[in-house]
């Protein structure tokens, strides 16, 4: 057998150098761990090499103690020492894997650190850059709002329709300039604070239909009501609405359009009435020449028999009864026929003016016997107008003659004619002291056949033919009136080239 001395000499040192070489890598990584204090890789470092150090000095010390027992003869010690020699190796190891297992972890939080630390570097960086440059984005920031806000005002102010902006119970916050126009108010304190949208609706009714419909849908477009203004007047709009939500503490709002289409749904009517002229000029014509040919043999036979009747008998008073009638009946259908022919208009230049005045030499003494006062305000300096005089005559004579029927004993009819360069335009207006017309009569006064006076005493085509001769020169013809106070009659017709010859 080899002897085990050898064996047991390289044991012996093996145990010294790993004591040395620990002690070694302890202050190694100590003088590291106070170069980078911070460091946890050098702490766990650290933590191992100690632990490597005490579990060296534990099995070195075994070894050592083990081969001089042996060496010395007494083995027997060395048996008793032997388990406890053991068991403080494996605590020695246990240690240095916990430490390992341990520091696995704080490896991982470590990193984790180290990651979050860099976004609160990068956070911090520009926390200094935004600190440094705040009052130049706060200065920018402001100088984009006031450009938003001025864009919004420009086209909240610039609008032609009403816009507003209202609480959730309809109380106006703001309003703009075309707002206040529809409104016929001159300033927004007028209403912020004092109007509500209940205030403005012509009919009740309408606003809580609007109000049911906005907060059931959000939202309402298009509703044609009516509205009135601070002067009284009824216009006809469409109205537009929106909730808009409020953002954080604030509330929610109301946001709308208002559309003005009183002049549009005027010419809807105008247009309508030209339609049905048009329709009845046709009817009238061929029903008129259908009747005045029997007409005209009735009252042929009529006149043959009044030549062989004596002027006491019954027959002959019977006979001029039936005379009579034929000839309203033949005056009847002679407006017919001159309601539904299209005769030829003769436009030459002319002056309003000297028009009015030659109706007036022809009806005034007339008008004088009734006790009717005309007074006549004609501005001076009117332009020529390229007209059919004699058509324009028959308008006035037209709307004269119903002043009278109206005024039914004395009163007074006062004419004005005035230049609207504006507009290009020359406006002449017929206002009388008569009984004036119902507010439900007014919208058919212009259509054929319709009147209110009594049977006999009118045909209802004067006003319509009126309208067609005014709408064939370009212009158009107005009434208002109120029951008790009277009515007015404006005519506005164009004004060709006058610009021009200016």
């Amino acid at each position: 057998m080899l002897p085990f001395y050898p064996i047991y000499i390289i044991d012996l040192i093996g145990s010294a150098a790993m004591i040395v070489i620990s002690f070694l890598c302890v202050t190694l990584v100590k003088k590291k761990k106070k170069e980078d204090p911070t460091n946890v890789i050098w702490t766990y470092l650290l933590w191992l090499s100690l632990a490597l150090f005490a579990f060296s000095i534990s099995r070195s010390v075994g070894h050592i103690l083990k081969h001089l027992l042996i060496i010395s003869g007494k083995k027997s010690i060395w048996l008793d020492l032997r388990p406890y020699s053991g068991a403080m190796n494996s605590i020695m190891f246990v240690l240095v894997a916990s430490i390992t297992l341990f520091f696995q972890r704080v490896q991982n939080i470590y990193f984790q650190i180290v990651k979050d630390k860099q976004k609160i570097q990068k956070f911090s960086e520009k926390l200094v850059w935004l600190n440094r440059h705040l009052e130049d984005l706060v200065s920018a920031r402001t100088a984009e709002l006031q450009a938003s806000e001025t864009k919004y005002r420009r086209i909240f102010e610039g609008s032609n329709d009403m816009l507003f902006v209202a609480d959730n119970s309809g109380n106006f916050l703001d309003i703009n300039k075309s707002g206040l126009e529809l409104l016929g108010l001159n300033d927004k304190s007028e209403v912020i604070g004092k109007f509500n949208l209940r205030d403005i609706f012509a009919n009740e009714k309408d606003f809580y239909y609007v109000f049911d419909e906005l907060h059931a849908k959000g939202m309402i477009t298009d509703y044609e009501t009516k509205v009135v203004s601070g002067d009284k007047l009824t216009k006809t709009v469409l109205f537009s609405c929106t909730i808009q939500p409020g953002q954080e503490d604030d509330p929610e709002t109301l946001q709308g359009v208002i559309k003005d289409i009183t002049h549009r749904k005027e010419i809807e009517k105008h247009m309508l009435r030209a339609d049905k002229l048009a329709s009845l000029g046709k009817l009238s014509a061929g029903l008129a020449h259908e009747i005045n040919n029997p007409l005209g043999m009735i009252l042929g036979y009529t006149q043959l028999l009044l030549r062989y009747e004596k002027p006491e008998t019954q027959r002959y008073s019977d006979l001029k009864i039936i005379e009579k009638h034929v000839r309203n009946c033949k005056a009847i259908v002679e407006d017919l026929l001159n309601f539904a022919r299209s005769t030829e208009t003769k436009k030459i230049e002319s002056n309003i003016n000297e028009l009015l005045r030659d109706v007036l030499k022809v009806m005034e003494h007339q008008f004088e016997m009734n006790g009717i006062e005309i007074a006549a305000d004609l501005s001076e300096g009117l332009p020529e107008m390229t007209i059919d005089p004699e058509k324009i005559k028959q308008v006035f004579m037209n709307i004269l003659m119903n002043a009278k029927d109206a005024i039914n004993g004395t009163g007074r009819i006062r004419i004005k004619s005035d230049l609207d360069a504006k507009d290009n335009t020359v406006i002449i207006t017929f206002t009388d002291t008569g009984c004036g017309i119902l507010r439900d009569n007014l919208p058919h006064i212009f259509d054929p056949f319709f009147t209110t006076k009594p049977t006999g005493k009118g045909t209802g085509l004067g006003l319509s033919v009126s309208y067609g001769i005014i709408q064939d020169h370009g212009g158009n013809i107005e009434v208002e009136s109120k029951v008790g106070e009277g009515t007015t009659f404006i005519i506005t017709l164009p004004v060709r080239d006058y610009k021009n010859k200016t």
